[in-house]
This record gives C-alpha cells, sequence and structure tokens, in this order.
C-alpha cells in the first residue's frame, strides 16, 4: 500500500515514462541479472532527487541509488523499495579551459570523448572504463597507472536531509577502490576534473593503445560486472585465480573466464545465487592454495 501511494506522489512531478513498477534489475545492470525493483526512477535534476527521498523518506520506503550498473549483482528476489538510477538522464556537461565538470550519470566513454576532443590529458587511462563517471569517482575506478583520484579536484553531494554541498578531493578520503562516498550518506551529483592540455595526437593513440589491450585480455564480449575482486597487496586477483586452476571453472550460468581469471562472466543466464556461490569458491580455492583473502570489488544488492 506505501508503495502505491508512493507511485501516485512521484507521478506529480515526474512523467510516467521515468518511473517504473516491478522493473527487472537484469535491464539495468552490466551483468543482465537480477529480480525486479519495486519502483526504478529516473530523475533528471538535484531537485527531483530531492523530492524522491522526502517521499521515501515520508512514506517510510527504503532507496537506493545506482549509475548505469557497470559494478552492479542484483539478487534474485531483487530490490525493495525505490532505485534512483542517475545514468543517461542524468549527464550534462561542461568544459572551461581545462576543467571538465559533469552530472554524476555521465558515461566515462563520453567523458573521455570529450577530453579527446578538448585536447586534454589526464583521462587516458580511464578509455574502455564502462559505467558513469559518478560510479568511477565513488569507487575510485582506475586502470593503467591511473584512477580517478589523480584528476577529481572537487564534486558535490547531496546529503540525506536534502542539503547540497561542496566536497574537496581532500575530503573524499581517496584510497585504493575506495572513497568515503561509499558509506551511502551522500549522493554524488556532479563532478568537477581538473586535466591537463596536451598534444591531441598523443592522447588519441594512449586511448586506442588502452582499448586495445582490454580487449586483448578482457572478455568484453559476454555479460561481467569488470574485476570481480579487488587487488591484493602485492599480487593480482586474476594471477590467483588461474594459478588456482580455476580458469573456464562454472557454478550454473556463471563462469571464470577463460581469457582473464579476475573476471566472472554470464555465459547462460546465470542467476546472482550462482555468481555468489563461485565467488565463495573462488575465495576458499585462493585461501587455501596461497593464503590470501580476496574481497570482491562487485557491489552487491537486493534481497535474500
Amino acid at each position: 500500500m506505501k508503495l502505491d501511494l508512493l507511485y501516485d506522489k512521484l507521478k506529480n512531478f515526474i512523467s510516467e515514462e521515468r518511473i517504473k513498477q516491478n522493473e527487472p534489475m537484469k535491464n539495468h545492470t552490466s551483468f543482465h541479472i537480477g529480480g525486479p525493483a519495486d519502483i526504478l526512477v529516473l530523475p533528471q535534476d538535484a531537485e527531483e532527487i530531492k523530492r524522491i527521498i522526502t517521499c521515501c523518506k515520508d512514506e517510510g520506503v527504503p532507496f537506493f541509488v545506482m549509475g548505469n550498473g557497470t559494478n552492479l549483482l542484483v539478487r534474485d528476489k531483487g530490490i525493495r523499495g525505490v532505485v534512483i538510477k542517475l545514468a543517461q538522464n542524468f549527464n550534462d556537461i561542461q568544459i572551461t579551459k581545462n576543467i571538465i565538470k559533469c552530472k554524476a550519470g555521465m558515461a566515462v566513454s563520453a567523458a573521455v570523448r570529450a577530453a579527446l576532443e578538448n585536447s586534454l590529458s589526464g583521462l587516458e587511462f580511464a578509455s574502455g572504463i564502462p559505467g558513469t563517471v559518478g560510479g568511477a569517482v565513488v569507487m575510485n575506478a582506475g586502470a593503467f597507472g591511473g584512477e580517478m583520484a589523480d584528476v577529481v579536484k572537487k564534486v558535490n553531494v547531496l546529503d540525506l536531509e536534502g542539503n547540497i554541498f561542496e566536497m574537496s578531493k581532500d575530503e573524499l578520503g581517496y584510497s585504493y577502490r575506495n572513497s568515503v562516498l561509499q558509506k551511502g550518506d551522500k549522493i554524488l551529483l556532479d563532478v568537477e576534473m581538473e586535466l591537463t592540455p596536451g598534444n591531441r595526437d598523443e592522447i588519441k593513440a594512449k586511448m586506442e593503445d588502452y582499448i586495445s589491450r582490454r580487449k586483448q585480455k578482457q572478455p568484453l564480449n559476454l555479460p561481467s560486472a569488470g574485476s570481480a575482486f579487488k587487488r591484493p597487496p602485492g599480487n593480482y586477483a586474476g594471477y590467483l585465480i588461474e594459478k588456482a586452476g580455476l580458469k573456464g571453472y562454472r557454478i550454473g550460468g556463471a563462469m571464470v573466464s577463460d581469457l582473464h581469471a579476475g573476471f566472472i562472466v554470464n555465459i547462460d543466464n546465470a542467476t546472482c545465487e550462482d555468481v555468489l556461490k563461485l565467488i565463495k569458491h573462488i575465495q576458499k580455492e585462493v585461501k587455501d592454495k596461497f593464503n590470501i583473502d580476496l574481497e570482491p570489488e562487485i557491489k552487491i544488492q537486493g534481497e535474500s
């Protein structure tokens, strides 16, 4: 009943095509896995996000904020309450000299293209990283020796009381694949990145090289959520998993990629349960053989 009331409230300020009921989350994750969300909303600006959160609080309904779902595994029973998706519906960009400012829903690939078009260097490492800039900033995504912490200057966030304020890079508490924004008590609205003027041809060559290397080494043709595990200190998850003899190991429709053992791929309508069992098996084998604990990099959401 609460959900019906909430849906009616949301319709007062968001058009119906941007509110979806019982929406299969497999349609919103790169893994193509996940049961239905009670309500999925696609806001277009910060004011709509504030009003959605207020409505959820008033009705006592939980909410969850996501980007493009490229690092997300949703459980088979789905997500109760409201999913607020910030992706192509929330993706404006402004470029002033060497500063790129974009909303959290901007695709990383679009930001990388904008940097190239404006002969700005510093985002080359992100070439081929899937998902949104917001997701990349929150998790401090990185590759090829670079990471978002290298380019982020400041961000604007919305707290759960509806206040919008600025945070500098130093306040984001960046570390390997982590930031204070992962606590979930603030919603990233936009980010300002400071890049360096450079030579367009050199920037383009580096971007093309990184994309080519990704295609050779990563199973980009199969549904996955990117690297399944964080890199353990002084080692590589993919190397350990391969040495444990798990390349191609399969549970249900989920498999350790035979191209890159650091990836779990959905090869045949995998369920979330398939992936979770495979993660546990990998962790156990690597622990038994090398006494190293692997920590998942994939974010898991939904009803158990």
